[in-house]
């Protein structure tokens, strides 16, 4: 229930962190419900992959469902900070609910999993392929949150295919820092540096796979 008055300002969260918090806890709820085959958690995702690279305000249908109303049940939140935080979670969770459709057996959400790291793992070896790191190149310079969140789409479909995960509580929080010039700049420095520094495990026995599954979930 959302509280009655916002709670003192020394308990305050940061709103990038609260924004991924929430985001991270609501879609482990929808992986959970999804793996487990739970009719309304299917029905979710369906429902929400629809708004995947649009806008909140061009999908009032979902209105309700992106777990918005979980920013305010913390603290109030001033207008501008407020839009800025319900587009980076209402834009995280859309684009999770493309990145798991028809993957029951896997954990598309997984934490740590950067956004620059996964784009390499899309490339074999030490090869670059030159079309993922054009559009990779694409979404580094979108300067508007409707350019960012399409060529985010675009990018999470490659994953999707890949079944390679991403921590969506990360994404959402730069999605929101990505909203002040120089946040923007830090969030480009970011993925780049994931994708620079990303260097591929070594083997994984079934067992470790298991086991990495079971936690994220």
């Amino acid at each position: 229930m959302i509280p009655s008055s916002p709670p003192a300002a020394t308990a305050r969260h940061p709103v990038a962190d609260l924004v991924g918090d929430v985001a991270a806890a609501y879609v482990n709820e929808l992986q959970k419900g999804y793996r487990a085959d739970r009719s309304s958690a299917v029905a979710a995702l369906a429902q929400l992959r629809r708004g995947a690279g649009k806008l909140p305000e061009e999908v009032p249908e979902l209105w309700g469902m992106a777990g918005t109303e979980r920013l305010y049940s913390a603290q109030a939140l001033p207008e501008r900070e407020a839009l800025k935080a319900e587009f980076a979670l209402f834009a995280a969770i859309t684009l999770y609910a493309l990145h798991q459709q028809s993957k029951s057996d896997q954990n598309m959400h997984q934490t740590r999993a950067e956004l620059g790291a996964a784009v390499r793992r899309l490339m074999p070896g030490s090869t670059l392929d030159e079309p993922i790191r054009r559009r990779f190149v694409r979404l580094g310079t979108a300067t508007t949150p409707k350019v960012l969140t399409e060529r985010l789409r675009e990018v999470v479909i490659l994953l999707r295919n890949a079944s390679v995960p991403l921590d969506y509580g990360i994404l959402a929080r730069q999605l929101y820092q990505a909203q002040d010039p120089d946040g923007l700049r830090q969030v480009r420095q970011r993925w780049g540096r994931s994708f620079h520094s990303y260097r591929p495990a070594g083997p994984r026995t079934d067992a470790d796979t298991a086991a990495s599954s079971d936690k994220d979930i």
